[in-house]
Formats: C-alpha cells, sequence, structure tokens
C-alpha cells in the first residue's frame, strides 16, 4: 500500500480537473474492468453497509447503468431500510418509470462505466505533496453523476465546478437526476445512523415522482 504525506485541502480547481481525469480514465484489463461493464470485482461497503456490485454484461450502456443503480443501490438500500412508505413509493412510481430520467443520455451520449470513488465527501478529501487526493473509497464502476451523490457534504464549490466541467460538461438531465444519486446516501445514512435522514430520502423520492409526472406530460 503506498504511503501517502497527507495534508489538508488545497487546490480545488486542481482536485475538480483529477476527479474528472479519473471518471474519463477508460474501462480496460489493466483497470481492472476488461469487460466494459458496471459493477466492481468484488463487494465492497459504503461506510459499514454492505454495497453489492455484480457485473452488468460486456459493453455496458444507459440501460444497463439504470438496471443497475435500480436493483443494487437503491433497491438495496430500501430493502434494508424497511420504510414502507419509501418502498412503496419507489416500487409503484419510480422503478417502473425510471428510464425517463435518462432519455438524453442514449446514442453519443450513452452512458460508459466511469471509476467512481462511490463515498466522495469532505471528510475523504485532502492532498498529498500539495497535490489532490481522496482516500476511503466505496469504489466501482458507474455513472459519473452517481459520484455527486454526497455532493451535500462535500463543500464543492465554484473553483472544483470549473475545474471539472472544464473536462465534463453538465449534461441536460443532470438537475433532474440529482435526487435519485442524492436519495442512495441519505438512504444509506439513515441505515448507519437513523434519525432524520429518512425524511431526506422521502424527500429526494418524492422529487423524482413529480419529475417523472412532468415527463411523463410533456
Amino acid at each position: 500500500m503506498e504511503y501517502l504525506n497527507l495534508a489538508g485541502r488545497s487546490d480545488d480547481v486542481a482536485l475538480g480537473k483529477a476527479v474528472a481525469s479519473m471518471h474519463l480514465a477508460p474501462a480496460t484489463e489493466e483497470a481492472g474492468n476488461p469487460t466494459k461493464a458496471f459493477g466492481f470485482a468484488v463487494d465492497n461497503t459504503i461506510g459499514g453497509t454492505p454495497q453489492p456490485n455484480p457485473w452488468t454484461k460486456p459493453n455496458s450502456g444507459t440501460q444497463e447503468w439504470v438496471e443497475f443503480f435500480r436493483d443494487h443501490r437503491i433497491g438495496h438500500q430500501l430493502n434494508l431500510a424497511g420504510d414502507p412508505y419509501c418502498s412503496k413509493l419507489w416500487d409503484e412510481d419510480i422503478a417502473p418509470r425510471l428510464h425517463l430520467l435518462f432519455e438524453d443520455l442514449k446514442g453519443e451520449k450513452e452512458i460508459k462505466p466511469s471509476l467512481l470513488h462511490g463515498d466522495l465527501w469532505s471528510g475523504n478529501i485532502g492532498s498529498a505533496d500539495g497535490k489532490p487526493s481522496i482516500y476511503d473509497p466505496a469504489v466501482y464502476w458507474g455513472h459519473h453523476e452517481a459520484e455527486w451523490g454526497m455532493a451535500w457534504c462535500a463543500g464543492f464549490g465554484q473553483k472544483f465546478w470549473e475545474g471539472y466541467r472544464s473536462l465534463i460538461p453538465k449534461d441536460e438531465g443532470f438537475l433532474d437526476r440529482k435526487p435519485l444519486y442524492d436519495a442512495y446516501h441519505q438512504l444509506n445514512h439513515y441505515n448507519l445512523f437513523g434519525g432524520g435522514y429518512i425524511g431526506s430520502a422521502r424527500s429526494d423520492l418524492e422529487s423524482l415522482k413529480k419529475k417523472l409526472n412532468a415527463k411523463e406530460k410533456s
């Protein structure tokens, strides 16, 4: 294991560019993903919560990502949470229509697997010898937007996004999908710590339902 001379957070523009470069790195055999799939070689944990990472089929795209996140991220956390309201909302109103949130990511914008830190919040960000460093991951290959599900406690400011967006522009449906990726981490926090996180998860899921209703009407 490499030793890192860790210090506090440094240049946020450089951090943004470094995270974007990680997300843009191709899925290859050398990188541990020879089939260009979503998932990871092993199951791992996010905090203390088990995180299943079964590989999707080779050369996966948007459809496979939607199914992966539906079943192995939100569905998994809901099974652990045991909250009837959230489960009913997800099963009846969101999961069957989840693909509608990804209609802008087809063809040339098809989702490709990106290597994700998976638990990127302020406590997992620092610097090593003056260069940006991130650590303590819940790593897997997924949609790069899923990285921002913990942005609510990561302190990403204008400089960070300036660096990140210089390499990866914001997709059209980014804000519509944000409650989906937030919900995964809110549910995980509820499963870890209990308390008010379930209310935040409910709000995210209710927001998704409203967005999907609007898409069906448009």
